[in-house]
């Protein structure tokens, strides 16, 4: 059986890294290609200088990438992502998607795309994460009454988007359970005479700070009990495995638009 042949994009940076490993080390994907934007110092490089496969070399050039490849797999920025996929679909290969800071608009043409070639976007490709959608889908449904919801998320110092892109995946679950609509019912922040807590809010607090990998509570509090459901991530390998099972699902499927909830069978 033939090798699942991949492209990472963003190689340099630290989901990247931690990708080009997780590939080394599989048995059933090959790394195809590794990319970084223009400019990076990597470029040019063997990638087993970040720990990916010897002989391949770090570039810049995405159609010369994805020629012959069969997945893209793309942590790295809206902007950046977009372009990538406008390429994917030229040339036929399946991308896997964990950027995160997605407007509507630009979700609109992930969605679009998935008519041409296969795509898995979810805002966290762990799979521990994604089971704790589905404990959350459980938990909103018994939860829905006299329990307020609050959402807190901490990431490393370096992340660039907030509330984390996971925590805004929780918090889709839970108003999508409960029949709210997060946009209308999300507070952001908190701060001076505030006034009492609407009970149909759904709150996010933020923290980061250090190399948090990746921290996420959802609170439940009731009168007289609080439930919390959380994850811990304690390194970026639980993403990267997730994005490879992802790799694989895509080359089993046809075109179009799937979570890790589908590739997990979590549906």
């Amino acid at each position: 059986m033939s090798k699942i042949k991949v492209v990472i994009a963003g190689c340099s940076g630290r989901m990247g890294k931690t990708l080009l490993e997780c590939v080394e080390q599989s048995d059933d994907l090959v790394l195809h290609a590794a990319l970084d934007h223009a400019g990076s110092t990597a470029l040019g490089k063997d990638a087993s200088e970040l720990d990916g496969t010897r002989g391949v070399k770090i570039g810049a050039d995405v159609p010369a990438a994805l020629r012959g490849a069969d997945v893209l797999i793309d942590f790295t920025r809206p902007e950046g992502t977009l372009h990538h996929l406008e390429l994917c679909q030229q040339f036929g290969v399946n991308i896997v998607v964990g950027t995160t800071g997605f407007n509507a608009q630009q979700k609109a043409l992930l969605g679009a795309s998935a008519q041409k070639i296969g795509v898995v976007f979810a805002p966290n490709m762990s799979v521990g994460v994604n089971l704790t959608f589905k404990l959350l889908e459980t938990a909103a449904k018994v939860l829905s009454h006299g329990y307020d919801i609050e959402i807190i998320e901490a990431h490393h110092r370096h992340k660039v988007d907030a509330p984390s892109g996971t925590a805004l995946g929780m918090g889709e679950v839970v108003a999508r359970t409960l029949g709210r609509d997060l946009d209308k019912c999300a507070v952001y922040g908190r701060e001076g005479i505030t006034g009492e807590r609407d009970p149909s809010t759904i709150g996010f607090a933020t923290v980061r700070g250090g190399d948090i990998v990746g921290d996420h509570t959802v609170l439940f509090a009731g009168t007289g009990e609080r439930i919390e459901i959380t994850h811990k991530a304690s390194s970026r390998a639980t993403f990267a495995l997730g994005a490879l099972r992802a790799a694989r699902f895509l080359k089993a499927n046809p075109a179009g638009m799937y979570d890790m909830q589908d590739v997990l069978g979590l549906k």
